[in-house]
């Protein structure tokens, strides 16, 4: 039968939510989110199958592991069927606009999963419609469920977010750029980056994490060097260097991140720290096999709490979740 309007059989666009980046989401938001996944890493979120009777698009353009792993069997536990998409399989390789793709999935998805490492513009397009929840699996500008699957851990390994110190070394890249977005929004987080000249954060999102930290009480300050590094830090994180999708403008590019290594002599100041790491690693370029692993290295707890992470967005998604 033919639907009589364009709304009919459909959910109300109040009721459908993206996540798309951090800064779409309430302080309270971003921390039942979290929350949520750190429930479900504890095997505390029961048996509940939020997810039964819906399909969620699994749409990967570039190569990835763990996160499309994560969404992919976090779906699945949740009770949702999955189709899945790779970089030649959708039509806008053939000019379709992207609203166009965005509104045709939604009416045979509830959610669709993507990653891009193309620009969040992209996806938003997609979230032009009014009954299929898009995530955001990591784009050029920001990885925010990469930043849940962190706030989880650190949930796990402390017990809270709230006050702890983190350095992260390395590249200002979308895992830096959510890190941020995220700690920023919790009280008496200090967060430390220390960034090669030309690779940091943009103006604008420091600006916007700057802004997060002063209403929350938190702090978020970036350096270019490697002075005066601080003391007794909770946590040491670092990402590889040569990130999905991206090139380097510069040939000597390495010369620029070889003194952001990570290795053992960061733990001198802060002997108690924990290391993380988003994952793939390249031992011997932004961290030392001795680090990784190591017994302070909890990167691969991390990555299991990727999909975690991907269950509470997923449910939150589609309604769950205060």
């Amino acid at each position: 039968m033919r639907e009589s309007s364009e709304s009919q059989a459909s959910v109300s666009r109040s009721s459908v939510r993206h996540f798309i980046s951090l800064d779409d989401l309430t302080d309270e938001e971003l921390h039942a989110v979290a929350e949520r996944g750190a429930e479900f890493a504890d095997r505390a979120a029961g048996a509940e199958r939020p997810l039964d009777g819906c399909v969620a698009g699994i749409y990967f353009a570039k190569t990835s592991t763990r996160t499309r792993t994560a969404f992919s069997a976090g779906a699945q536990r949740l009770g949702a069927s999955i189709v899945a998409y790779g970089p030649g399989d959708l039509q806008t390789n053939t000019g379709e606009t992207s609203e166009d793709t965005g509104r045709g999935f939604s009416r045979m998805l509830d959610v669709l999963v993507a990653r891009t490492a193309g620009p969040q513009a992209e996806m938003r397009a997609w979230a032009r419609q009014d009954r299929m929840s898009v995530i955001n699996a990591m784009s050029a500008e920001e990885h925010p469920t990469q930043a849940i699957a962190d706030l989880v851990t650190l949930l796990g390994q402390f017990g809270r977010v709230k006050g702890l110190r983190v350095l992260y070394l390395g590249e200002g890249n979308n895992t830096a750029v959510a890190l941020a977005l995220a700690l920023s929004r919790y009280p008496g987080v200090e967060l430390e980056l220390r960034t090669p000249r030309g690779y940091g954060l943009a103006a604008d999102v420091l600006e916007s994490a700057s802004k997060h930290a002063a209403r929350c009480g938190a702090s978020v300050r970036e350096s270019h060097d490697l002075d005066d590094l601080p003391r007794d830090v909770d946590a040491i994180y670092t990402t590889r260097w040569q990130t999905t999708g991206t090139t380097k403008p510069d040939a000597d590019w390495r010369e620029r991140f070889a003194p952001f290594q990570v290795g053992a002599r960061l733990w001198e100041a802060s002997p108690d720290a924990v290391f993380l790491h988003d994952l793939p690693a390249h031992r011997g370029d932004e961290v030392t096999a001795e680090v990784l692993d190591g017994p302070r290295s909890i990167a691969f707890a991390q990555a299991e709490n990727k999909m975690h992470s991907a269950m509470a967005v997923l449910e939150w998604c589609r309604g769950g979740v205060a």
